[in-house]
């Protein structure tokens, strides 16, 4: 070996000044740390070996949000079941309108039907007492003319007892109303006229003019007395009624346009007469 080779030297380099104090500021601080940490934590402490999670400070937050939302459905769902029930109710009342508007109109259809049908009804009436006066007055128009004269003349006596009864109600009954199937107290029809009048004496006739006109004993137009019943017709098929009150004349429900008159024999001569009292 050369006694001129050079030989390493142990001697550390010098470090920079600068550096130095600042590790050995920096090691002095994290040692004064640790020693006061270790002065003020118990003497006893147990290292740490698991993480602590924290609440999650959005909790409540959620909570009152589930809650709005509820309340919102809720609305709606109130909302939507009043826009129900008041398209219900709108129906209905719609529906209610209708019908009140269609039962009006069924009534006055009814009205008007019912009137039309009593108009026919009573025009009929009059045609077929015009036609039975047309046939009586061809086959017997000058004995029925006599008979009438007969009677006017021969019947001037009063009438007594419950002939005079029935005579004074039915003139009580002039100026009612004729109404068909009318049975008083103010408007009548003619059969309903005369069972009225003998039912105030206590005798009960048949209710219409067909059976009326059989319900006595026939007596001759010549030979009349107050209280007897005339018809107009066949016996048992007479369309029409009246009490002969004397004097030559009667009353009678005649029609809707007269109502209850009284009248001499010669404005509607009679096809015959029964007597009952």
């Amino acid at each position: 070996m050369s006694h001129t080779a050079h030989i390493p030297s142990h001697r550390k380099p010098r470090r920079n000044a600068s550096k130095t104090a600042l590790r050995a500021g920096v090691a002095g601080g994290v040692l004064s740390t640790i020693a006061v940490a270790g002065a003020a934590g118990p003497a006893q402490a147990e290292p740490v070996t698991q993480t602590i999670e924290m609440p999650t400070i959005t909790s409540g937050l959620s909570t009152a949000v589930a809650a709005s939302a509820q309340a919102t459905q809720q609305v709606a769902q109130d909302l939507q079941t009043q826009a129900q029930e008041d398209a219900a109710a709108a129906t209905a009342a719609k529906t209610a309108k209708k019908a009140k508007a269609e039962a009006v109109r069924k009534a006055e259809a009814k009205k008007k039907a019912e009137a039309a049908a009593k108009a026919k009804a009573e025009a009929a009436e009059r045609a077929s007492r015009s036609t039975a006066r047309t046939t009586l007055s061809a086959t017997s128009g000058s004995s029925t003319g006599t008979a009438v004269s007969t009677a006017s003349s021969s019947s001037s006596s009063s009438a007594t007892g419950s002939a005079a009864s029935v005579v004074a109600f039915a003139q009580a009954q002039v100026g009612d109303a004729y109404v068909s199937g009318g049975t008083g107290p103010n408007s009548w029809d003619c059969s309903g006229l005369v069972q009225a009048a003998f039912r105030s004496v206590g005798v009960d006739l048949p209710r219409v003019s067909q059976a009326q006109s059989t319900a006595g004993t026939q007596v001759s137009l010549s030979n009349l007395q107050p209280g007897d019943i005339l018809y107009w017709g066949g016996a048992g098929s007479a369309y029409h009624v009246g009490v002969y009150v004397g004097g030559g004349e009667f009353v009678g429900a005649q029609n809707s346009s007269t109502g209850v008159v009284q009248r001499p024999l010669s404005y509607d001569p009679p096809s015959g007469a029964v007597r009952v009292l």
